[in-house]
C-alpha cells in the first residue's frame, strides 16, 4: 500500500492549492474543481484540495508539521502569503509555532532539527 494523498476540504481549493508556492510545490492535477498539488508529479504524497460547501468548525483533527531551515525566516515568509498566527491552546512554551492557512487549517512549523 502507498500513501498517495493529504485530503484537505476547502470553500476555495483554488485559493488553497495556490499555496503550493509556500511549499515549492505545483499543480499537479485539476478536475471537477479538485485541485491537487505535488512536489513533482511523481511524488508522493500529495494534497489534494476538494471543494465542499461549509466553513471550516473548531480546530483540525488532522494537521501538516513542516520543518524549515529556519524557523523565523518560513514563518514570515508564510504570513507574508496570508498565513495567520492561530491558538490552539500551545502556550508559550513550545518551539513549535502554529499557524492557519486563508481558511483557518492549522498548520505547525516546527524549530530545526537537532543533530
Amino acid at each position: 500500500m502507498e500513501f498517495e494523498q493529504v485530503i484537505v476540504n476547502a470553500l476555495d481549493p483554488t485559493t488553497l492549492a495556490n499555496w503550493c508556492d509556500a511549499l515549492g510545490w505545483a499543480v499537479f492535477d485539476a478536475e471537477d474543481d479538485c485541485i491537487e498539488i505535488r512536489r513533482t508529479p511523481t511524488t508522493l504524497p500529495g494534497l489534494l484540495f476538494l471543494p465542499v460547501p461549509d466553513h471550516k468548525v473548531g480546530f483540525n483533527r488532522l494537521h501538516l508539521d513542516f520543518r524549515p531551515d529556519d524557523q523565523n525566516v518560513e514563518v514570515e515568509r508564510l504570513l507574508a502569503l496570508g498565513a495567520t498566527r492561530a491558538d490552539v491552546g500551545q502556550g508559550d512554551d513550545v518551539s513549535r509555532v502554529v499557524l492557519a492557512d486563508p481558511e483557518g487549517n492549522e498548520f505547525c512549523v516546527l524549530g530545526s532539527r537537532t543533530a
